[in-house]
């Protein structure tokens, strides 16, 4: 059945070709996304025992699109193919291909409906977010069908229906919502203006799904009993209001009993990890100010038991199988050591505030302070990050910035690693003590100077001080542009020595870790190919994150649409 949709589709896309060619409405639009990994086993820096390391050398990712328009229709196909790849397990190889989307869609008059792979959210994505990411294999598209009644030019009201992808199947759960949003100016003027909307969704277990949990729970002595249910219920309500400078966000989501994996939960006989049936709510919100001169960011969120899951047994996976998303509370670095130890949203529990303040005095300087403080419900401390920068323009010529990052990390939540040396420290989410934490202190700088409009170096150093985890490290990056096409980079990590004053883990001392890479561009056209040798550590895309091995070997990536 499969490869007969398949050719379908390929029939029909070719025939849509034709069709372009005579129609001055139709219009074609794609994209190709490929990557191609070639490993080069090390086991000095640990990239090895791995199937791609070991045996099988080559990992491949790609991802072609087709789109067409025409007769009021939209349509579109997506081929993903998966070769030896380490996307969807890092430890571990996949290899599929197939139809990775399609979908249909029409407007009739203010009806909107469409069906197939559905991409959508609800407010910021608290209670539904069908999305895709593909740095980490995310592709939480709902395949199903939608549609969107447009009351008038303000008031929108959309409901859909369907199962979750999973690869190139689904879930077994049911999912089905809705949602009412809004615009409203309450003012002739139309300085204020407020954006109000309200969302439910309901998930529906699967037979398969049930009977594994009572299957699991019947192992639990009676005071374990928790009980079970098919169905559960989130709802979500949420406005944004802007008033002159100001713009405030704010949701709330409530969520009725769901049975979930608690990874910390006791268990009868001492250790921890078993399923529990709890209700969960967040809350969020985010105040901004803009100004000429100064912008100012304040997040704050409450999560607690907002794990929404197709099914609890995934939990081990973060980016499998959720049916929300719960937006970060730190910011993402883009600088390689400030982003060593990024902070996992934690589902089941942690409260936490960020400030982002932006201050540009004149056209030359700009000043920058970053806090984010991320704790547990109870106040035990998950992150704390202090980061200020400055930049500095010297005309067109070239441009200066320099930050300093003070970081304090929960390496034993966050990467369940606890300090060696203490190895009856099993349960660091209890009594957790300063041993199951990275402090660190990691100044950066970044210097950009163009010789000409097409000419341009850019070179880039951090320096990560910290006793703790793998130790200190230094990262030096210099980086070639020759406009339009090309760009030539170097770098190089280094971790430096263990002294005999520090407890950090000596694993790669004295090691390096090279990068040298060429990128060309034509037009909608970028490739670009790499000798990369990574550390271990924390990959993050979209606020979602997760710790990945050791990279040694060849990187070849082609972006093109047409």
């Amino acid at each position: 059945m499969r490869k007969l949709f398949t050719i379908f589709w390929l029939v029909w896309t070719a025939a849509a070709a034709v069709q372009a060619q005579s129609n001055d409405n139709a219009r074609i639009t794609g994209n190709l996304q490929t990557n191609a990994n070639f490993f080069i086993r090390d086991s000095a820096i640990g990239a090895a025992n791995t199937p791609q390391y070991d045996n099988q050398k080559f990992g491949a990712e790609s991802w072609l699109n087709l789109n067409y328009s025409n007769w009021g229709f939209d349509v579109g196909v997506r081929f993903d193919l998966f070769n030896n790849s380490n996307l969807l397990n890092p430890t571990s190889s996949y290899s599929g291909e197939g139809i990775g989307r399609w979908f249909v869609k029409k407007s009739i008059g203010p009806l909107d409906v469409e069906g197939g792979y559905l991409y959508d959210q609800i407010g910021s994505g608290i209670i539904f977010r069908a999305y895709e990411e593909r740095a980490l294999m995310i592709d939480n598209a709902l395949y199903g069908v939608k549609a969107a009644w447009n009351i008038n030019e303000n008031w929108r009201v959309r409901g859909f229906t369907g199962r979750m992808k999973q690869q190139f199947d689904t879930y077994g759960a049911v999912i089905r919502g809705g949602a009412v949003d809004g615009f409203i100016r309450p003012d002739t003027a139309g300085k204020i203006t407020l954006a109000p909307g309200f969302g439910v969704v309901a998930r529906t277990y699967s037979d398969q799904t049930i009977e594994d949990i009572v299957n699991t729970i019947a192992t639990y002595p009676p005071q374990d009993s928790i009980g079970a249910q098919y169905n559960t219920y989130a709802f979500s309500l949420y406005n944004t209001l802007s008033m002159g400078a100001f713009t405030w966000f704010v949701e709330g989501a409530y969520k009725t009993k769901d049975v979930m994996f608690d990874p910390f939960e006791p268990t009868a006989d001492g250790g921890t990890g078993q399923l529990v049936n709890r209700e969960g709510y967040t809350i969020y919100s985010s105040l901004s100010y803009g100004a000429p001169k100064i912008g100012v960011t304040i997040e704050a969120k409450r999560t607690d038991d907002f794990s929404f899951r197709n099914t609890p047994f995934l939990t081990n996976n973060p980016v499998q199988g959720p049916i929300n998303f719960l937006p970060p509370i730190a910011r993402q670095n883009t600088f390689r050591l400030p982003a060593r130890f990024a902070p996992a949203t934690q589902e089941l529990g942690e409260q936490g505030v960020q400030v982002d303040l932006r201050y540009k005095p004149s056209k030359k300087w700009e000043v920058g302070l970053n806090v984010s403080e991320i704790q547990r419900l109870n106040g035990d401390e998950l992150y704390r990050e202090i980061a200020p920068e400055v930049a500095y323009k010297k005309d067109r010529k070239w441009q200066l910035l320099v930050g300093m990052q003070f970081l304090h990390y929960n390496m034993a939540v966050y990467q369940g690693k606890t300090d060696p040396e203490d190895p009856e420290d099993v349960i660091p989410w209890v009594g957790t003590g300063e041993q199951d934490y990275v402090d660190a202190y990691t100044p950066y700088a970044e210097w950009l100077y163009k010789f000409t409009p097409k000419k341009s170096l850019r070179l880039e150093a951090q320096y990560l001080l910290t006793d703790d985890e793998f130790g200190s490290w230094i990262n030096a990056l210099a980086e070639v542009g020759l406009a339009p096409h090309w760009l030539f980079y170097v770098s190089d990590m280094y971790k430096i020595k263990k002294g005999e004053d520090t407890n950090a883990d000596p694993r790669y001392d004295g090691l390096h870790y090279p990068s040298l890479g060429v990128v060309y561009t034509l037009k909608a056209t970028r490739v670009s190919f790499a000798y990369v040798k990574q550390v271990e550590g924390i990959n993050c895309a979209g606020g979602i994150c997760r710790l990945e091995p050791t990279f040694s070997g060849f990187r070849l990536n082609l972006n093109t649409s047409f």
